[in-house]
């Protein structure tokens, strides 16, 4: 659970998820490479042509006022890659026993994340006021523009992209997703009640390398104060 589920019953707890900028290259390579032929990146510009021309993407209300066409020029390529989507994001949740540092009997499990369900995580974000543009909507820019110049040049620099169209936010990450707007996402038997018991802890971090964490994040710290785990 995070900040924004702690107050609701266990099943309705989420984990907070972050996507940093290089994901959205990822993101956008794996897309690239199912349009690898001339045949299949003439459809993929196809796809993105509804778009009119934009000749100042780092301007806010330019983009913004197209935001819809490429938005739906975004959901055209994923509903025609729908089945052939791949795995892209590994996420691993770890419950405590409430606000304790105690890790629960069933405590580690893991989340796969596709291709396209970024996609749809950038989609079903927080709502926007019109007239600007938020992290998620901006995702889903930068990864309309990398695919855009992928079939104009064949390349992308993300890099570029990035710090070009930061629309007045910070670029330490892409987004992120509170554990209340998650919580649809990973409901399942797996979330409330973990695969993995923490006395298999002692069987994943092996050769005493518990002993070389320096305590940064709340799992680290856990793991540091349980010692137990280890014997």
């Amino acid at each position: 659970m995070d900040n924004t589920t702690r107050e609701k019953n266990e099943s309705e707890w989420g984990s907070e998820i972050v996507m940093r900028p290089p994901t959205i290259c990822f993101l956008a390579c794996s897309i690239c490479t199912n349009y690898n032929t001339v045949e299949k990146k003439e459809r993929l510009r196809n796809m993105l042509k509804k778009v009119p021309q934009i000749n100042h993407w780092e301007e806010i209300n330019e983009v913004a006022s197209h935001y819809q066409d490429i938005l739906s020029s975004i959901m055209e390529v994923s509903s025609d890659m729908c089945d052939i989507q791949e795995p892209l994001i590994l996420q691993p949740i770890w419950k405590t026993e409430g606000n304790k540092m105690r890790l629960r009997e069933d405590c580690l499990d893991v989340f796969v994340w596709s291709n396209l369900a970024v996609i749809q995580m950038s989609v079903k974000g927080e709502l926007n006021k019109t007239g600007s543009i938020n992290r998620f909507q901006r995702t889903i820019i930068w990864l309309y523009k990398m695919l855009l110049d992928y079939v104009t040049y064949d390349m992308f620099d993300y890099k570029r992209i990035i710090r070009l169209q930061s629309y007045n936010l910070a670029n330490d990450k892409a987004f992120s997703m509170p554990g209340n707007k998650s919580h649809k996402f990973l409901n399942s038997p797996e979330l409330r009640s973990p695969r993995i018991s923490k006395h298999e802890i002692k069987n994943i971090i092996l050769g005493g390398g518990q002993n070389l964490l320096s305590p940064e994040r709340r799992f680290d710290a856990v793991l540091v104060n349980s010692p137990d785990l280890f014997d």
